[in-house]
């Protein structure tokens, strides 16, 4: 789909006008229809409801026009003309008295559908919306294309997206914006960055593991760091999940089809810093050589770990990416981005992703931009008395803290190995995913945080 066909400057062409109503003026506004009109609201019994529409008589053969229902009428929010867009017949169409503002990426990713599986998908005609703010079309196309972008691969089935896939994309959006690729597999992975190598060494040769980094930027900007989990499949490797939490482990690789994303739309929206994207990809599967309950692992850090549960391997794959990259570099700050735990998910259903931060300045932006974008993050805490919880008898830490708290442990695990850099941690097992359609996005990966990271860089990290 061409995002850039879907919202078009208005200078004047044949267009279905939409009228935007709420709850406060729908009154009034139906008493100044003529009667046909509100003859046609009536039978269609709306009421001004948020999401609801109905279709309106014109005053000639042939004429019509679209009531929709939204929360406020004065300011659109960006979701409040999504489903409207979907359930529209093709065509142009344009608001009455009212500016679409960031209601255009909803109308836009309304429109959005997965179907690359489909040997017959139902395919409808572009509806596009005429606007009266040109200038704000470029950075709507550059947000949906980025929402996409996230959808598609994390929708993807895990057969064809394999590590190896994850790679080919990085090096697919470097050529686009003349980006450095930079991949680690193999023996060099495995002595360099034993973590990711034990997590990954049992998937398939072509599913190898692998550290798949991007750089991009003026060496004089601010640097910056998005870590992404890369794990394309999560079988829970040995401590097997069972087939009702094995089913969507294709989405284990939220994090990095975000950072992957984020990363194109701060190249495409040439923002002034130095970016370094780095994707932990790996396959947690099972086989003779996988990864054991009990084993004990030497880090990049030089801290051993104990695997006491092969289900826990997220954390695992970010430690050494997180040490590598404040080793090796000196970033502003740190964030990564994983599905990483269900307890976040018991914590705080799937309205808000979980964010733990050791600086308050970060938390605070990453916080402030989530909420002015509509993605919003509640902060989780940390402390010392949560890493009595990966003490290990026999190792200097292990994976898992037990149930209380499982979160917050997976965070202090992380939070190890990224040695006093500033650096936040966005849990989005809780919103990377929808399990049913709904107006804002259907059924399937959300992409829930690229617009909140991407907002915050260029509100507070720019050069």
């Amino acid at each position: 789909m061409r995002y850039d066909d879907l919202i078009q400057p208005d200078n004047g062409q044949p267009a279905t006008p939409i009228h935007i109503v709420d709850k406060n003026g729908f009154a009034s506004w139906l008493a100044g229809q003529p009667d046909p009109v509100r003859t046609a609201v009536k039978a269609q019994k709306f009421e001004g409801s948020v999401n609801d529409s109905a279709i309106l008589p014109g005053d000639k053969p042939g004429e019509w026009s679209v009531v929709a229902g939204v929360a406020d009428a004065s300011v659109l929010g960006v979701w409040n003309l999504a489903k409207l867009s979907d359930i529209l017949p093709e065509g142009s169409y344009r608001l009455l008295d009212a500016d679409a503002g960031e209601a255009m990426l909803g109308w836009v990713l309304g429109q959005y559908r997965y179907h690359e599986y489909l040997s017959e998908p139902k395919v409808t005609g572009a509806r596009v919306l005429l606007v009266r703010e040109p200038g704000k079309i470029h950075n709507i196309v550059l947000q949906a294309r980025a929402t996409a972008l996230v959808r598609d691969l994390v929708n993807r089935p895990a057969g064809d997206l394999g590590p190896d896939a994850l790679e080919a994309e990085a090096k697919r959006i470097a050529k686009a914006h003349k980006a450095d690729v930079t991949v680690t597999a193999g023996e060099a992975l495995e002595a360099g960055f034993p973590l990711i190598h034990a997590v990954g060494k049992a998937a398939a040769r072509e599913h190898a593991p692998r550290l798949i980094e991007l750089e991009w930027g003026d060496p004089r900007h601010p640097r910056i760091a998005i870590v992404g989990k890369g794990i394309t499949f999560d079988s829970g490797g040995l401590d097997m999940k069972p087939a009702s939490g094995m089913r969507l482990m294709k989405k284990d690789m939220g994090g990095a089809a975000h950072a992957l994303a984020l990363a194109e739309l701060i190249m495409s929206a040439h923002l002034p810093v130095r970016l370094h994207m780095l994707v932990a990809a790996a396959e947690n599967s099972i086989s003779g050589n996988a990864m054991r309950p009990g084993d004990i692992v030497k880090s990049r850090k030089g801290i051993t770990v104990e695997i006491d549960n092969t289900d826990a391997e997220g954390r695992l794959v970010l430690a050494d990416v997180m040490w590598y990259c404040q080793e090796k570099y000196d970033p502003r700050f740190m964030v990564d981005l994983a599905t990483l735990t269900g307890a976040i998910i018991i914590a705080l259903g799937h309205e808000r992703a979980g964010l733990f931060s050791n600086d308050d300045t970060l938390a605070t932006h990453v916080k402030e931009a989530g909420s002015a974008v509509g993605e919003k993050a509640w902060r989780m805490p940390l402390g010392d008395a949560y890493d009595k919880q990966i003490k290990s008898d026999i190792a200097d830490m292990k994976n898992v803290g037990g149930r209380p708290g499982g979160s917050i442990t997976a965070a202090q695990f992380i939070q190890r190995f990224v040695n006093g850099k500033p650096w936040a941690h966005l849990d989005i097992a809780g919103t990377a995913w929808s399990s049913k359609d709904a107006p804002t996005v259907p059924k399937g990966a959300t992409a829930y945080g690229v617009r909140m990271l991407d907002r915050m860089v260029a509100d507070h990290y720019e050069g």
